[in-house]
């Protein structure tokens, strides 16, 4: 399973249930790497989307304790148990974690790989990612140039866990 999540320099991920900040680059990057793949995230991830809607060409699956939540064509799931039950169906690198917050800590240690777009700035944020770099059985693999969005600089990062 792997992970695609744009953090700040602090690893905050979103304010107010909506991300810090929309890097048209990171976007893109998040459609191609997602795309025609499975991705798993919370309610509130799936509210945070342009009408509450599932994201399109892929398999959405929200994990939630609301026992009577409609998804609006995700694949809802109410346990941790019933969700990893259901990716058996798929194949583990086409699984995708892309929020929230509590989603990315309850999976993460399902987690073998882990795109992170890194924002050198700090922003005011009410939600994180684990600090992957305080964490010794991750380590970058790869990275790219650092990139500019007007005066915001920000790199590509891929973390993989340790063998």
């Amino acid at each position: 399973m792997k992970a695609i999540v744009a953090a700040d320099k602090n690893w905050a991920i979103g304010k107010g249930n909506d991300l810090l900040v929309k890097i048209p680059m990171d976007q893109k990057f998040f459609r191609q790497e997602t795309s025609g793949h499975v991705v798993v995230m919370g309610r509130k991830t799936l509210e945070s989307f342009p009408g509450g809607m599932p994201l399109k060409n892929r398999t959405n699956i929200v994990l939630t304790r609301r026992q009577d939540y409609d998804g609006k064509g995700a694949l809802v799931v109410h346990s941790l148990e019933e969700l990893l039950e259901e990716l058996k169906k798929y194949p583990e690198d086409e699984i995708y974690v892309v929020g929230g917050g509590q989603i990315y800590e309850l999976l993460l240690p399902y987690c073998n790989l882990i795109h992170v777009t890194k924002i050198n700035f700090a922003y005011e944020a009410d939600t994180y990612f684990p600090n992957l770099d305080q964490l010794p059985e991750w380590e970058v693999t790869a990275s790219s140039e650092e990139q500019t969005y007007f005066d915001l600089e920000f790199e590509f990062l891929q973390y993989e866990r340790k063998a």
